[in-house]
């Protein structure tokens, strides 16, 4: 089965109305989020390439980190410059080809970023809750095996979303109440009955949305109770510098997924609905890499080791 539908039902594209009714707040997105995306490229390659060049952060732990920074590129390059273009001009379309690649992408990057974030709570259960049997269980074979299951699993989940979704009659105006091409919004433009379409995108939140958050709260009540044994102030501040960041990593993402996919809609939560989806799609990949390095004495340590390097060479 195939995404494109015949040229006689497939439209030459869509309109993105996103923020069109207030010009003047499109000119400080645009600004707003030219900077976002810059500071997105640059936080997250840094941590990738951080991560890559210092042996002393080839852990599991870094590993993941390096994932996630990843999938915050790719996933804010597939949306942020036709987000920027639209926002620049008048030209609010993108073609029927270019929106169903950028809900098959940022679908499954949204579906990956969620399983990442789960495993990335195991990965921290093991270091903290079985720290003896943490090297054994978490051996470089097996985190390429995680790997190759968290990204499979995104992208499989995106195409089932994606091929459902664009099989839906729509309607002749094409206007899409959303700034990219989103699943909810593509789904209120179809002109049948989409009972079938809110269900199945129910039984998806459930299976990637759900069920990983509540994975995660559970490896965090484990984590819990193990730290509140530790009669150590440091070894509890360690704990807790180690597994912070990652829990507030967890509170924006899935908090702001939440209120976009959960929440009933209507003409109010519908404007509401889209900051929040800004908010995950630009300002969360931003934040990322900042939450990871600021209290993070191994990245900021790696990073000064590599400029003294860098120093050291020119030097000579």
């Amino acid at each position: 089965m195939l995404l494109m539908q015949t040229n006689e039902s497939s439209p030459a594209g869509f309109i993105l109305l996103g923020f069109s009714d207030q010009p003047q707040l499109e000119i400080v997105l645009l600004f707003a989020i030219s900077i976002f995306y810059i500071l997105t490229l640059v936080g997250n390659t840094t941590i990738i390439l951080v991560s890559y060049l210092d042996p002393k952060l080839h852990t599991p732990m870094y590993f993941f980190l390096s994932n996630l920074s990843f999938l915050d590129l790719c996933f804010t390059t597939s949306i942020i410059p036709q987000m920027l273009w639209n926002l620049g001009g008048p030209d609010k379309s993108i073609t029927y080809t270019g929106c169903v690649i950028q809900l098959y992408v940022a679908l499954g990057l949204g579906s990956t970023e969620c399983v990442l974030l789960t495993v990335m709570a195991y990965d921290r259960y093991i270091a903290i809750c079985r720290p003896l049997h943490y090297a054994i269980i978490m051996h470089p074979r097996l985190l390429k095996q995680l790997a190759a299951v968290i990204w499979a699993s995104g992208f499989i989940e995106s195409l089932v979303q994606s091929i459902l979704t664009f099989q839906l009659p729509l309607c002749s105006h094409h206007r899409v109440d959303d700034f990219m091409c989103e699943e909810p919004a593509l789904i209120k433009i179809a002109a049948v009955d989409t009972t079938f379409m809110e269900n199945e995108l129910c039984i998806a939140i459930i299976l990637y949305v759900v069920i990983p958050l509540g994975l995660i709260l559970i490896s965090y009540g484990c984590i819990a109770k193990t730290t509140l044994r530790i009669k150590s102030a440091q070894g509890r501040q360690k704990v807790l510098s180690t597994c912070g960041s990652h829990l507030v990593v967890v509170a924006l993402f899935f908090g702001t997924i939440i209120a976009v996919y959960i929440q009933p809609k209507n003409k109010y939560t519908q404007n509401q609905s889209k900051f929040f989806t800004l908010f995950y799609t630009v300002v969360t990949p931003t934040l990322n890499p900042m939450i990871y390095t600021l209290r993070n004495k191994d990245v900021k340590g790696a990073v000064r080791r590599l400029l003294s390097q860098n120093q050291s060479s020119g030097e000579t």
